[in-house]
């Protein structure tokens, strides 16, 4: 528990709760290394390290942790990640939650969602720009204030100099030159903070995030794969929310330091045991830092979520109505009230999850 707390004590909520989403739902950190990756020289890739805080709170706090399994029981669809989709007159359809990492862990599907893919005629994932990155990199160039600051602001200049320190610190724990981010908007480098310095050397080496690998082996069988968003839509989204909250997500998340490994180590946990409504429940429970703008958090999922849902859904549609699709998209898209999987259902579909 005093790991636990320890986290609690150097991080906001709000702040954990972003760094889980970045990792799990955008393909931010996917964006944001290829800016710098380019002309970076391949280093060896560092060990992977981190401590899975679940199993450490359920040893030191049974009854924290069952106040967490309770509330995660209790969020809707909040188990699985592989969901068949049907509907009369239409061949089955799966959803599949992913998580845009490189870990072998993420990247080997469970048996039946291979299963569900190898037989699937189409692949639908959240966007197709990230499978030509020079495309990529032209389409977003194409309006460079949603990545960067165009005027003579800098990071550094929004940040006081204790906190300048602590964001160049780790910068050079990753082997990024603090001049090479110099002018990036602070979403883009929360990503890159987001990830653990192996899964950032990975990345930056050329290896493929899940969905991106599922891309990959589709085009290599010949079979098509389609679109729900673009790139730039989901900087849009991320440029809309104001500037003061994303930049203190990016020093709360400069604070963690070295948790983020615990963080993302726990992240790949619960996502290979398909609990994708404990993510919430566990950093709400053991992060209970409420005081850090609330208000701002619900207009982050407003806009990053549930809007987006409603959005991949609509697209999907078309799709999905041809039959034998299999779409993969962040898992935290799949869960509660207002997620893809309830969302399927209100269009008709009969959604059952598969072990």
């Amino acid at each position: 528990m005093k790991r636990v707390i320890a986290i609690a004590d150097r991080a906001a909520s709000v702040s954990l709760k972003l760094l889980v989403a970045l990792n799990i739902l955008f393909f931010l950190s996917f964006l944001a290394v290829l800016l710098f990756a380019a002309g970076r020289a391949h280093a060896e890739v560092p060990t992977c390290t981190g401590a899975d805080m679940l199993s450490a709170l359920q040893k030191s706090s049974p009854a924290t942790y069952s106040k967490i399994e309770a509330e995660a029981a209790a969020t809707l669809n909040g188990k699985g990640l592989l969901w068949k989709l049907e509907k009369p007159g239409e061949q089955p359809s799966y959803l599949f939650g992913t998580m845009h990492m490189t870990d072998t862990r993420v990247t080997t599907l469970p048996a039946s969602a291979q299963k569900a893919f190898d037989a699937a005629g189409t692949l639908i994932i959240e966007t197709t720009d990230v499978l030509d990155k020079q495309k990529m990199m032209t389409a977003m160039l194409k309006e460079p204030d949603l990545m960067m600051f165009t005027d003579s602001t800098t990071l550094s200049s929004l940040l006081s100099p204790d906190e300048a320190k602590a964001m160049n610190a780790a910068l050079d724990a990753r082997g990024i030159p603090p001049a090479t981010v110099a002018k990036m908007k602070p979403w883009m480098l929360s990503a890159m903070m987001a990830l653990p310095a192996c899964e950032l050397a990975r990345q930056s080496g050329g290896a493929p995030v899940l969905d991106v690998k599922l891309a990959e082996s589709a085009k290599a069988a010949g079979k098509p794969v389609e679109g729900l968003e673009t790139a730039e839509s989901q900087l849009r989204a991320m440029a809309s929310l104001p500037l003061a909250f994303h930049m203190k997500g990016l020093v709360d998340t400069l604070k963690l330091g070295d948790k983020v490994n615990d963080i993302n180590e726990t992240m790949i946990v619960l996502y290979q045991r398909g609990d994708t409504g404990m993510f919430w429940p566990l950093f709400r429970t053991a992060m209970p830092d409420e005081q850090n703008d609330p208000s701002g958090y619900a207009a982050f999922e407003e806009t990053m979520i549930t809007s987006r849902n409603k959005v991949m859904a609509d697209h999907a549609g078309p799709i999905l109505a041809k039959g034998n699709a299999f779409m993969a998209v962040g898992a935290l898209h799949l869960p509660g009230p207002e997620g893809l999987v309830e969302d399927f259902r209100k269009a008709g579909y009969t959604v059952t999850a598969v072990n």
